[in-house]
């Protein structure tokens, strides 16, 4: 191997370092010679990679060029050498406060919602009737001992494995340790030593969340057997709360999806359909009333899009809210643990267990999180994405060359299919949006419209792909990505492998459009408590770049009438029956204002009342 920074330093000085030229001339030389102890770039691979990254270089100065880049025989290889893990994180550190914001510091006991009225007698006739019960209501129920939280645990775990074969949001059942759990929780709870609203309550954990003694697969081929000696923080914390582990549930393979390496996790409201990923087992084993709550992560979409599709209530909270130790690393400066629950507020008490520094994850901030259930939410100044809940036209396809191939037409056609199927079902769907514009008048809510700042965001999400790659980096080199289920040309083997050719100086230039981004977005945000938008509108992408949390929260129900889905349509979603969903946005740590108005909401509405028909 050569070094790559004396390479990329020869090609600055040709005047080529902000270009792509670096990168593919790099990987070009690396696929002829990996190995090998001298470069092996010749004069036709800088005329290949000069093609492919759209410059021009004179014939004299290739020669300079192939000179220098020949004389570079020191590279990477000593840090490959090093084999780091997954857990190794860069030296950088992401940070989405701006100067001069002031952050909440002093915490304050958390005051939750009057206690749900309990029935009479020591508990429930049938324990299944709880199963769908809120985490608020489960933790009333728990704590006056009408239920234990033996009962629970083995309720969950029957429902587990009873919906299993049909849904497959299981990994690995943590069946022993949830018995043992519980049974402790029993015994301190009886004995008056009540941890609070979590004590005793079953969840599960995407199985990208290390827990000792059992195995934390990422959902991915070639790690089913991985075993990492350690419990994340977050199962510490979930831990000492008195909670209890009773599964690690699926992920799509390395975040990404729904698929993984046993099959395809599915959606409880339609199980023909994915549940969406990448928190695929969190959210349909919260949606199947499975377990009291999961967590899930974010880093572009993983708790939003599966919490849409199962009807979940799903938290994302600011960056850096949530220590991610012993979490798989995807993009160290956009991932993102989160609830995904039944209810808002059950959202806000795991929150509140499990944010705030660890000591380790060196990203998190200590800033407070008080949760206040009867916060007046009627004093929130409230913004909207206008335009967003405006029905769009389709942008016109781009003119098919005049040589087209056969192939370039098949795909032109696909594409005029999808788009033709889409259609009927965006203005189908766009009738919730403007009920719940509707139902928020009703409420009382005085919206003000909000713009957010347009930017070349996917040029900034090149970012998340480039980290995914170091990540990963030993998977693509040594081959082992081939064990991946997903191989097509938007799955991570093949992003990896692109990733490969972006050069540093696009990466630290996207950096720095991202900051723009940061400083842009709370401007146009700036004095609002909360921002109404629909869930699949371009937020989403720059909510995930700019830090700021998110409730994502189900929004209705899809008639009978509503345009069926069928595979064919090249769109996994949809139909009678499923769920849509409605998302608010917060100013960085604004989880308090946040979470309150959206329980405001919810409670007005009652979508998460309603629960699938399973059997």
């Amino acid at each position: 191997m050569f070094d790559r920074r004396h390479f990329l330093t020869t090609c600055s000085g040709m005047g080529l370092g902000a270009t792509l030229f670096p990168g593919v001339l790099y990987a070009l030389a690396q696929a002829q010679a990996p190995g090998a102890s001298q470069p092996a770039v010749t004069l036709e691979m800088i005329d290949a990679a000069a093609k492919i990254a759209d410059v021009t270089i004179a014939e004299d100065y290739k020669k300079a060029l192939l000179s220098g880049l020949n004389g570079a025989v020191r590279g990477y290889e000593e840090v490959y050498k090093l084999h780091m893990s997954n857990s190794a994180p860069p030296s950088w550190i992401f940070d989405p406060v701006l100067p001069g914001t002031k952050l909440p510091t002093v915490r304050l006991p958390m005051k939750m919602s009057v206690a749900p009225a309990m029935h009479t007698g020591a508990a429930p006739k049938n324990i299944e009737d709880v199963a769908f019960h809120t985490v608020r209501h489960l933790a009333e129920l728990v704590k006056t001992r009408k239920v234990s939280s033996s009962a629970l645990a083995e309720m969950y775990l029957e429902r587990l494995k009873h919906y299993d074969p049909k849904l497959h949001f299981v990994i690995t059942l943590t069946e022993d340790r949830a018995k043992a759990q519980a049974k402790q929780a029993d015994k301190e709870i009886a004995a008056g030593k009540y941890r609070g609203p979590l004590h005793g309550l079953p969840w599960g954990a995407k199985d990208l969340l290390a827990v000792k003694g059992y195995r934390t697969t990422w959902g991915a081929g070639g790690f089913e057997d991985q075993m990492i000696d350690e419990n994340a923080t977050v199962v510490q914390r979930l831990d000492k709360a008195g909670a209890v582990l009773i599964a690690k549930l699926t992920l799509g393979a390395l975040a990404q999806g729904d698929h993984w390496f046993g099959g395809i996790t599915r959606n409880p409201w339609n199980p023909e359909q994915g549940s969406s990923g990448s928190s695929a087992g969190s959210s349909s084993a919260t949606a199947a009333g499975c377990v009291a709550f999961a967590i899930g992560t974010e880093t572009l979409g993983s708790i939003s899009s599966p919490a849409t599709r199962c009807g979940c209530t799903g938290l994302r909270p600011t960056f850096s809210m949530i220590p991610r130790t012993g979490a798989m690393a995807l993009s160290w400066s956009m991932d993102k643990i989160g609830p995904i629950c039944r209810a808002v507020e059950d959202c806000a008490i795991v929150l509140d267990s499990i944010c705030g520094p660890d000591g380790k994850d060196r990203a998190v901030r200590k800033v407070a999180f008080n949760w206040d259930a009867a916060l007046d939410w009627k004093k929130f100044r409230v913004g909207y994405l206008k335009s967003d809940f405006e029905l769009q036209p389709l942008p016109p396809l781009a003119d098919l060359p005049a040589d087209a191939t056969d192939e370039q037409k098949k795909q032109r056609q696909e594409q005029e299919q999808r788009r033709a199927d889409f259609r009927p079902r965006a203005e189908y769907d766009h009738k919730y949006d403007e009920a719940a514009l509707a139902a928020l008048a009703k409420m009382g809510v005085k919206m003000t419209p909000v713009t957010l700042p347009t930017l070349p965001y996917g040029a900034m999400r090149a970012m998340l792909t480039a980290e995914a790659a170091a990540a990963f980096d030993e998977l693509t080199r040594s081959g082992r990505d081939k064990l991946l289920t997903e191989q097509g040309p938007n799955d991570w083997p093949n992003a990896f492998r692109q990733a490969r050719f972006m050069p540093a100086v696009e990466y630290v230039q996207a950096s720095r459009a991202r900051y723009m981004a940061m400083e842009q977005m709370a401007k146009a945000i700036e004095g609002f408590d909360v921002i109404v938008a629909p869930t699949n509108s371009n937020q989403l992408t720059i909510t995930n770049l700019t830090g700021q949390p998110a409730v994502i929260l189900p929004n209705g129900f899809r008639g009978d009438d509503a345009p069926k889905f069928t595979s064919a349509q090249g769109g996994n979603y949809g139909g009678p029956g499923t769920p849509v969903s409605l998302t608010f946005l917060g100013q960085l740590y604004g989880e308090a204002k946040l979470l309150a108005f959206a329980r405001a909401y919810q409670e007005a509405t009652g979508f998460h009342l309603k629960h699938p028909k399973l059997d």
